[in-house]
C-alpha cells in the first residue's frame, strides 16, 4: 500500500493507493508540502525474508 500525506493551508490529507504508479501520478497532481510512503505488513504474504 501506498500513502500521500498532504500539508495545505494548515489541513493535513492522507490518500491511500494500492500501487506505486496510481500513487506517483496523483503525487504531481496534488498541490502543497507531500510525503510519499510505501506501507509494508509483516504478515504480507508478497514479501519473503531472505536468510543468508
Amino acid at each position: 500500500m501506498w500513502v500521500i500525506t498532504a500539508y495545505s493551508n494548515s489541513k493535513i490529507t492522507m490518500f491511500e493507493f494500492d500501487t506505486e504508479e496510481e500513487a506517483r501520478k496523483a503525487l504531481k497532481k496534488i498541490q502543497g508540502c507531500k510525503i510519499l510512503s510505501e506501507i509494508v505488513y509483516f504478515n504480507d504474504p508478497n514479501l519473503a525474508l531472505v536468510m543468508n
